[in-house]
């Protein structure tokens, strides 16, 4: 439990901004999902999809949610893939 107003302040803040980074956290996880459902089906969209999935990468990446690296190797993974289909 928290023993300052500052802390408490905090507590409810962390609550708050795990809540809304998980959320977006699970956009990117969907959008790569979306990516490697194109490429198994070889869908005529999946470059429309990959794109889309690297713009949700990126503003995450920006936003913090994710690290800048962590989202250029996401990238460079989902790029492989659909260019090897």
């Amino acid at each position: 439990m928290a023993n300052s107003k500052s802390a408490e302040k905090r507590a409810r803040q962390n609550k708050s901004r795990y809540e809304l980074k998980h959320a977006q956290r699970s956009i990117v996880r969907t959008a790569m999902k979306n990516v490697n459902k194109a490429v198994e089906s070889k869908d005529s969209k999946t470059s429309e999809v990959f794109k889309n999935a690297q713009s949700i990468v990126d503003s995450m990446a920006n936003k913090g949610v994710i690290h800048k690296n962590k989202a250029a190797r996401i990238k460079s993974r989902l790029n492989k893939k659909v260019k090897s289909a």
